[in-house]
């Protein structure tokens, strides 16, 4: 049973509607910063060849583990600044250091300039000595779909494999073909059938909607590292997450797919306020300290 807290976030978040303002009001709304980090918490902007990020370090972090995130806001929208609460919560639970990248977003910039930037930024990490597989890559929303398009990038130029994925409420489908679409249309919150058109539109600008490198679920994914997948089972994309994990097991990759009852869109966005985002932040945490641990596989 969802905890008493959910109605409120839920009422809280009913009250948006992003469809009511125009590109730029999206962006200043999304674009402000969210919660701040807990005291002590490390903030450093960095270049990363070209690409805007910054690194997310909690309190007592000293390990060599390095979570490189990519923000969601269906590709047109958010910035690193949007999720310091959150992934500082995920450096201390995972005991490891966050970059958090930017990239350049639709329509003025559709695919692949978001996979082009995801692929440097991993590139300037290891080219600054951190080991690939001391690597998570990550991400929610499209920034979900994102981490998995740029290991399959990845894998495809031959270059060095992270030791890991974990991504939230991933958008893996730009062609919008899961049943979900439809069936949790009435009880998503967050997102809506027409809006992820209009933002699948602004990405692709007339590109193939299945193209590996924009949709990682008509990818061959053989070869991947270990992912951990959470979503909700209120959300319209909760397919893109199920279809994915399949995809991916039959490729003969190791999958933890989590479908948590009840739970909106990336509600992990609501750390501190939701006991579920909190849990499933440890549970991140859990299975990055205990299931990969430093080193595996080098």
């Amino acid at each position: 049973m969802a905890s008493e807290q959910l109605k409120t976030v839920l009422e809280f978040v009913g009250r948006a509607d992003l469809g009511t303002l125009t590109l730029q009001e999206r962006r200043a709304l999304m674009g402000s910063a969210g919660a701040p980090p807990p005291e002590g918490t490390q903030v450093d902007p960095v270049d990363a060849n070209g690409v805007p990020a910054e690194w997310v370090i909690a309190a007592g972090v000293t390990g060599e583990r390095v979570v490189l995130h990519f923000h969601g806001g269906a590709y047109h929208l958010g910035s690193p600044a949007r999720l310091r609460g959150l992934l500082a919560l995920l450096s201390a639970a995972a005991q490891a250091r966050v970059l958090s990248a930017g990239y350049r977003l639709a329509p003025e910039h559709p695919f692949p300039a978001a996979v082009e930037d995801a692929l440097t930024a991993y590139r300037w990490l290891i080219a600054g000595g951190t080991h690939a597989r001391q690597v998570v890559i990550s991400g929610d929303s499209s920034g979900g779909g994102l981490a998995l398009a740029a290991l399959v990038a990845l894998r495809d130029a031959g270059d060095p494999l992270p030791g890991a994925a974990v991504v939230i409420s991933p958008w893996t489908d730009l062609d919008l073909s899961g049943e979900s679409l439809c069936s949790r249309a009435a009880v998503d919150v967050m997102l809506t059938p027409d809006g992820a058109r209009e933002a699948a539109d602004w990405y692709l600008a007339g590109q193939d909607a299945r193209h590996p490198y924009a949709s990682p679920l008509y990818a061959d994914l053989r070869g991947l590292p270990p992912v951990l997948i959470q979503a909700g089972d209120a959300e319209i994309l909760r397919d893109d997450s199920l279809r994915f994990a399949a995809a991916a097991r039959a490729a003969g990759v190791d999958v933890t797919l989590e479908i948590w009852a009840e739970m909106p869109h990336v509600w992990h966005a609501f750390a501190g306020l939701l006991p579920e985002a909190d849990e499933a932040v440890e549970r991140i945490g859990r299975w990055l300290r205990e299931d990969r641990p430093p080193g595996d596989g080098a």
